[in-house]
């Protein structure tokens, strides 16, 4: 993996994924576990970055190992997501989490209907 440079390129990748759909998510673009429709990544509204959701230990590892990879803004603090700053993934750390997004997205239950 090199290059994870705009969102075209994180949905390609993560589409691919198994167990991966597109989708929507609060009216973003975003890549969804294809077993409970939770989301995975979110093109979101933050330019140069992505949504990532993951738990708040992984989250809060992920903040201290690459602040300036991974961030968040005050919105996300108490949310189980972050923000991925597009750019080279020469290394693999940002398609790793992606992977593992996936995982943990399909493990949870199906959301909850929202009221309307």
């Amino acid at each position: 993996m090199t290059g994870l440079g705009d969102w075209e390129a994180v949905r390609s990748y993560a589409e691919s994924l198994p167990g991966a759909e597109e989708g929507t998510y609060y009216g973003y673009p975003a890549i969804k576990a294809s077993a409970n429709g939770r989301a995975v990544v979110i093109q979101g509204r933050e330019p140069g970055s992505f949504v990532l959701h993951i738990d708040q230990e992984r989250k809060a590892m992920l903040l201290d190992i690459d602040p300036d990879r991974f961030w968040q803004t005050s919105h996300f603090e108490r949310w189980p997501a972050l923000l991925v700053r597009y750019g080279e993934d020469e290394d693999g750390l940002v398609a790793g989490w992606i992977e593992r997004a996936l995982e943990l997205a399909a493990e949870r239950p199906k959301p909850r209907p929202r009221k309307r």
